[in-house]
């Protein structure tokens, strides 16, 4: 049997990809650079080797893989060039490995993970279910029916998948360094539905999505109109969010989730709508829904000296808005204090005054260096643009998190998609 050979395996779903093979009593081994990265320890946990990159690593009896990240300038990708063997982009590998199950790829511009993780939690408990989220994290089941995926948009590599079904959460502009404007992200979404061979999930309340074509059937869902799936009578309290689901106006029963907000309550109406369609029971779906624990780095909670400090992987005008909403639900009578680190010069230029309005939903707002990408340098632009714009708010370093020794009794969000996680890190040392 071949070893699966996975040529930069901490990208997030090259990670994701080679837990689920190794759980299907494949070989698996993989190389990086040696930096550490937070998808490296669900490797290590399965014994997968990681190795540094190297073309020693090459050999005859393996199959490999390769992150788009890495190409011909790659010691490892050139020796298989080299010694004429097929290198798989991670995408068109998973597109063609997918066909085997009845899959189901989860996309949008935001709530992907989120929904992909709660999906793979609620289908699994009715048939084996492999799944492969964003986050790094991959599960395989080795007679699997059902393989849930999370497709991402960017430069369109969701279009290297032909998925049974597909659940599109909604349709905004993001990743500007790459789309052009919202017409440009409607265009990928609409291709990609016409890749789709089952049905289509939208969520009705997306004007984009609304307009949506596809040469298969289309089931709506949300909170605003008349559409397929619908939520009404949405109640809060300690322990999460309750509502009814209506199907073409039919009461189908009242459902509870443990997450607050709005958001929340979409992504749980677009996995009641697919399991629906699969035929799943009802009291199945109800328990699985109201025991869902999360998924990494959203709304990730724990408290520290009287305070919760939250982590969560907002980059984007829009998820700030649902994360600080979701606070502010959870925790009605405490002051909410937004940590926020920009994510990419390209993104920080194009929504300045978006961020701006959204981060002024907190009471108090810290703002932290913008996380530069590799992929651009843009020295006209710094934290100080942004920080104008939020009155009262302040900027801080690594070393000035003791700042928010203030906030007694406080939720503090620490946001972003760079590594503001070593600033929440730096923050709890003082209590150690």
């Amino acid at each position: 049997m071949n070893t699966y050979h996975f040529i930069g395996i901490k990208g997030s779903g090259m990670s994701a990809l080679a837990q689920i093979l190794h759980d299907m009593n494949f070989p698996v081994q993989g190389s990086d650079v040696e930096k550490k990265f937070f998808t490296q320890l669900p490797l290590e946990k399965k014994g997968i080797s990681i190795l540094p990159f190297q073309k020693e690593n090459i050999k005859e009896n393996q199959t490999l893989i390769a992150s788009p990240a890495y190409g011909p300038d790659n010691a490892e990708v050139k020796q298989a060039e080299d010694m004429g063997m097929t290198v798989h982009r991670y995408p068109h590998f998973l597109g063609q490995f997918l066909n085997q199950f009845t899959s189901v790829a989860v996309t949008g511009s935001h709530g992907k993970t989120s929904t992909t993780g709660l999906l793979s939690h609620v289908l699994g408990a009715y048939k084996p279910t492999t799944y492969l989220i964003g986050d790094g994290t991959g599960k395989g089941e080795e007679d699997s029916k059902f393989f849930v995926f999370e497709a991402c948009e960017y430069r369109r590599h969701f279009l290297n998948y032909e998925p049974d079904y597909a659940i599109m959460t909604n349709i905004d502009f993001d990743h500007p360094d790459y789309f052009r404007d919202i017409e440009d992200v409607i265009d990928a979404f609409e291709s990609m539905a016409r890749k789709v061979k089952k049905g289509i999930v939208a969520c009705g309340d997306d004007e984009h999505l609304q307009k949506i074509n596809a040469p298969v059937p289309i089931v709506y869902y949300g909170l605003d109109g008349k559409y397929d799936f619908n939520a009404e009578n949405i109640q809060t309290d300690e322990n999460g969010t309750s509502f009814d689901v209506l199907i073409r106006g039919d009461r189908y029963g009242t459902f509870t989730i443990p997450g607050f907000g709005r958001h929340h309550v979409l992504n749980a109406l677009a996995v009641i709508a697919l399991c629906h369609y699969e035929e799943m029971p009802a009291d199945l779906m109800k328990k699985q829904l109201l025991t869902f624990p999360g998924v990494k780095r959203r709304f990730s909670e724990k408290e520290v000296n009287g305070q919760v400090l939250i982590d969560d992987y907002a980059h984007h005008p829009t998820e700030i808005r649902a994360t600080l909403e979701s606070a502010k639900q959870k925790y009605p009578e405490r002051d909410v204090i937004a940590v926020f680190q920009p994510h990419t010069f390209s993104r920080t230029k194009a929504f300045l005054g978006e961020f701006a309005d959204s981060l002024n939903m907190a009471d108090y707002v810290y703002l932290c260096d913008i996380f530069g990408s590799a992929r651009e340098q843009d020295g006209t632009l710094s934290i100080e643009d942004l920080k104008e714009k939020i009155p009262g708010s302040t900027v801080i370093t690594e070393q000035q998190t003791d700042i928010l020794n203030r906030h007694e009794n406080g939720i503090i969000l620490f946001m972003g998609a760079g590594d503001i996680q070593k600033f929440q890190r730096a923050y709890e040392e003082q209590y150690i």
